[in-house]
């Protein structure tokens, strides 16, 4: 089971890439987590957005289970995330977390996704998301595996 982030944007930044290797350097499979970026578009609003999930959506296999971030989406606490994620682990799916461009993802990526999980009802840079999103991933690791980083 692999985990396969897909986000919209440049590279990481140095202060995002230092805590996402931290996280990385801890997880272990069946957490096989890789990162893809798309490039942003050169459009804006809609077109932009279209743009953007064309790509997003050519980046995915039908057997995928793809978890959408968004901040209107289905609020998880870490043990939910956990939990979420362990079914498709069983059934050796690859995992893609799809973390979209500054106007979003059009309605077709909202369709295709299996879930559509809030962080928060906050809207964060998408620098900050990476680095939030490694961590999580780390502690549904954790919990999933029965030790102690997260305690309820």
């Amino acid at each position: 089971m692999a985990l396969r982030i897909l986000a919209v944007g440049k590279k990481h930044e140095a202060w995002v890439s230092d805590g996402v290797t931290r996280y990385e350097k801890r997880l272990k499979k069946p957490f096989d987590l890789s990162w893809q970026l798309i490039p942003h578009s050169a459009r804006e609003n809609d077109a932009a957005r279209r743009e953007e999930s064309e790509r997003l959506l050519a980046k995915l296999s039908a057997d995928d289970f793809v978890i959408l971030l968004d901040e209107r989406g289905k609020a998880l606490d870490s043990p939910g995330l956990a939990r979420t994620l362990q079914q498709p682990i069983d059934s050796a799916r690859t995992v893609i977390l799809i973390i979209g461009g500054a106007y979003g993802v059009d309605p077709s990526v909202h369709t295709r996704a299996n879930l559509v999980w809030s962080l928060s009802p906050l809207v964060f840079p998408h620098q900050l998301v990476r680095l939030i999103l490694a961590e999580q991933l780390y502690r549904a690791q954790e919990i999933a595996s029965g030790r102690p980083y997260h305690h309820e």
